[in-house]
Parts: C-alpha cells; sequence; structure tokens
C-alpha cells in the first residue's frame, strides 16, 4: 500500500442508473413487492401459528423459511428503496458489512432450510409408515438450529475474511446492496484467498446441498410412479413441485452467480 491511500468510512451504492422518473416507478414496484413479501409470509406465520393441523414438519420449516424470506428482504430492500428516492445514497463502511453478513447468513440458511423440506417430503413420500419416528420433533429442531447455525458462521468466515482486507477505494459499490463479490472489489489488496473461499463454500453450500434435493426427488419420482391411483400421483406431484420450483431457482441463480467463472477486465 502506498502512503498516499485514504481509507473508506462511507461507501456510494450506485443501485440502478436510469432516469429519475424510472427510479420512482421502481420505488413503487419495489414497494408493493416487499410489501406482498412481508404479508405473505406474514399470514403463511400466522396461519401455520393458529391452526393446530399445520403443526407438522412441512409446515415447520416452511415457517422458518417465511422467517427467512422475510430477514432476507428486509436486510436489503428498505436502503435500496430509501437510494431510489434520495440523491445521497452513501452507507457507512459498519452497516455494508453488517448488510453482507446477513445477506450471506440468511441465504446460507435458506439452503440448508430447503434441503431438510427435500428430505422431509422424501420420507413423507417414500416411507409414510415410519415418517412419524423419522420426521419427530427433535429432529426438525436439530435439523433447523444445524441450518441457522451453519448458515451464520459461513458467513461469518466470509467476513472475517473480508475484514482483514485494507479498504482504500474506490467508493463506489456497483450494486444496489453491499452485496459481497462487489464489496471485495473495493480492497486494495489480493483477494485470491476471499475468492477460493467463496467457491469452496459454494461447492458444500450449493453444489453438495442440490445434489442431496436431487437424490431425495429421484427417489421421490421413482416412489410416485409406482403409486397406481392418477389421484395418488396428482397428491403426491402436488406436494412437491412447488418446492422444486424454488430449489430450482434459488439454487440455479446462486450457482450463476458464485461459481461460474467471470471474464477477466483488461
Amino acid at each position: 500500500m502506498t502512503e498516499n491511500q485514504t481509507f473508506i468510512t462511507e461507501l456510494i451504492l450506485l443501485g440502478f442508473p436510469v432516469s429519475s422518473k424510472v427510479q420512482l416507478l421502481l420505488f413503487g414496484l419495489f414497494s408493493l413487492f416487499y410489501a406482498f413479501t412481508l404479508v405473505g409470509n406474514g399470514a403463511i406465520l400466522g396461519l401455520i401459528c393458529l391452526d393446530p393441523r399445520l403443526h407438522t414438519p412441512m409446515y415447520f420449516f416452511l415457517s422458518h423459511l417465511a422467517v427467512v424470506d422475510m430477514s432476507y428482504a428486509s436486510n436489503n430492500v428498505p436502503k435500496m428503496l430509501g437510494n431510489l428516492v434520495s440523491k445521497k445514497r452513501t452507507i457507512s463502511f459498519a452497516p455494508c458489512i453488517m448488510q453482507t453478513f446477513l445477506y450471506m447468513a440468511f441465504a446460507h440458511t435458506e439452503c440448508l432450510i430447503l434441503v431438510a423440506m427435500s428430505y422431509d417430503r422424501y420420507v413423507a413420500i417414500c416411507h409414510p409408515l415410519h415418517y412419524t419416528v423419522i420426521m419427530s420433533w427433535r429432529v426438525c429442531t436439530i435439523l433447523a438450529v444445524t441450518s441457522w447455525t451453519c448458515g451464520s458462521l459461513l458467513a461469518l468466515v466470509h467476513v472475517v475474511l473480508l475484514l482483514r482486507l485494507p479498504f482504500c477505494g474506490p467508493h463506489h459499490i456497483n450494486h444496489f446492496f453491499c452485496e459481497l463479490l462487489s464489496v471485495l472489489k473495493l480492497a486494495c489488496a489480493d483477494t485470491r484467498l476471499n475468492h477460493v473461499v467463496i467457491f469452496a463454500a459454494s461447492v458444500f453450500i450449493l453444489v453438495g446441498p442440490l445434489c442431496l434435493v436431487l437424490v431425495s426427488y429421484t427417489r421421490i419420482l421413482v416412489a410416485i410412479l409406482r403409486i397406481q391411483s392418477g389421484e395418488g400421483r396428482r397428491k403426491a406431484f402436488s406436494t412437491c413441485s412447488s418446492h422444486l420450483c424454488v430449489v430450482g431457482l434459488f439454487f440455479g441463480s446462486a450457482i450463476v452467480m458464485y461459481m461460474v467463472p467471470r471474464p477477466k477486465r483488461i
């Protein structure tokens, strides 16, 4: 590092490079989506808590997924909405790092919760007679606690490796929130270790869980095809199709973002 380098205390989130009118339109759309996210997931949580018939492992994991989705959105969207209607798009360094940590923690936790949900569906369809024994409340609690703990610890590893780096500019983040890879671009030191850890963590938290999900649903598909009743097949497919769509969208986008190599800028 040279002596005339200055350390970052405040960052600028570039967000969406569009006109003021388009920014107001985006503000309205994202505000609506954010409200739907909170209301929809809040309604799911309320129904699960109030209806004793929904006190089952499947809805137990669904309630955790709802909490993760609301927390994930609340970590990123309010600041983005504020930046859309404000000319000052700054964020202090400490809140930026906290936003990065929470973003990674919630993302990792969601990966593991989705795996737990796929395992629950596998047991329900492939081993229905032993479902209550295998998916006991003790097992469900252990799976949920493990998901939150592992997600938070992995996020902490990323943040610790991030904070060891000197940040001296530029002061602009080419994103609407403090996403890990975007923040790494501000470091004025070698970030190869960070990228190696990100790739290794992606293999552990994305590829590994995705393989487990695919194995679970392959066995589920085989079990469904053995069902003689057409109504039974339809019911089995309906309980899994929506979850499989979420898994595909979530894991697919995450793998493209963190594991597909990007061309180096010249």
